[in-house]
């Protein structure tokens, strides 16, 4: 039986997001693509700002359930920044330590948000390393490992439960074309992308899920060839999504389709959408935009027309000195105008 502590922490998660009004599905056109609507669900507008508030949370209940996490624990998370972010909101929340394991490439935003929140930084050289320092820390303090990459798509309830993809199909009831023809989504841990191709077939909905990869990341191929041993030496550009190895927590059965989009191109269709939404969005969204036109420009080649979905990851507001720095760009992107001449709508 839980002790009360548990009981009251449960609660206050709950309360918390009872507290919460369900994110925007924002809807727009292009002229460029006649009767096909483009839907985004803006998740930025959780309060800590990101997807990640919904993975947090349904983490630490998980956690909380299992008795992984008591009122005295240390909570550790190996995270590029967004993850951590929601989890040091929860861990402030019912009053835990929280350590966020990063690589050091991390956006000083992202680090200032942690710091906000309560948590601590601990910052590894790259990417690779933050799984095996993560487990080392949790065992030298006593505390708890949240291990994102591998619980994330078992701990949340993918058969509805008012998770991302219930929430999108019931946003979608009254749309013109209330069930899309593709979903679009990019991967970091793979439990959003899970949930979604789950729901999918256990709806049986006739949508695809197409998944979106940006360079320097694996799942790509794994979909492809089903490799779990592939890795890749160095850690994706675009923070928050493409991983150096295989995640538990991605299932490629549940995928229909995987696009690869270069790390210009996404940066492009992230400028691009700040035009047409009017305000910043990071680049993880950008990839997902990306995904979205390039089934768009299918569509249209087929004479189909229907309703293309996917998210507003984070804001861009939490990347002026890497997405939105232009000498950032040129340094470590590189030239991305052929990208955005292809991409001016």
């Amino acid at each position: 039986m839980a002790d009360q502590w548990v009981r009251d922490a449960i609660n206050e998660i709950n309360a918390d997001f009872r507290r919460s009004a369900d994110t925007h599905l924002i809807r727009f056109t292009l002229r460029e693509f006649p009767g096909i609507r483009f839907y985004l669900k803006d998740e930025s507008t959780h309060p800590s700002g990101s997807l990640k508030h919904r993975l947090a949370r349904s983490l630490f209940l998980y956690g909380l359930s299992n008795g992984w996490i008591t009122r005295h624990t240390t909570v550790i998370e190996s995270s590029s920044g967004s993850t951590a972010v929601s989890e040091a909101y929860f861990a402030r929340l019912l009053g835990l330590p929280f350590i966020a394991v990063m690589p050091a490439a991390t956006t000083r935003r992202k680090i200032a948000q942690i710091n906000f929140y309560g948590g601590q930084c601990h910052f590894t050289e790259t990417s690779a390393m933050i799984y095996q320092e993560s487990a080392l820390l949790a065992k030298e303090s006593g505390g708890h490992y949240m291990d994102q990459f591998t619980y994330a798509e078992r701990a949340t309830d993918w058969r509805g439960n008012n998770n991302i993809a219930d929430s999108i199909f019931r946003q979608m009831q009254d749309e013109p074309c209330p069930i899309p023809a593709s979903i679009i989504m990019s991967a970091g841990t793979g439990g959003t992308t899970a949930t979604l191709g789950r729901y999918i077939r256990y709806r049986g909905y006739d949508t695809q899920l197409m998944v979106t990869d940006p360079d320097n990341s694996v799942f790509y191929d794994y979909w492809q060839q089903g490799d779990k041993t592939l890795t890749c030496p160095k850690g994706s550009r675009i923070e928050g999504i493409g991983r150096p190895r295989v995640e538990p927590s991605f299932l490629p059965d549940v995928v229909d389709r995987m696009l690869k989009v270069p790390d210009g191109a996404s940066l492009a269709a992230m400028y691009s959408l700040e035009k047409i939404l009017g305000r910043r969005v990071g680049a993880s969204t950008g990839t997902n935009f990306y995904g979205m036109i390039h089934a768009a420009r299918e569509m249209k080649a087929h004479g189909q027309q229907g309703a293309l979905v996917s998210l507003i990851c984070d804001s861009g507001e939490r990347y002026p000195d890497t997405y939105y720095n232009s000498q950032w760009v040129s340094e470590n992107i590189g030239d991305i105008t052929p990208w955005q001449a292809e991409l001016d709508f």
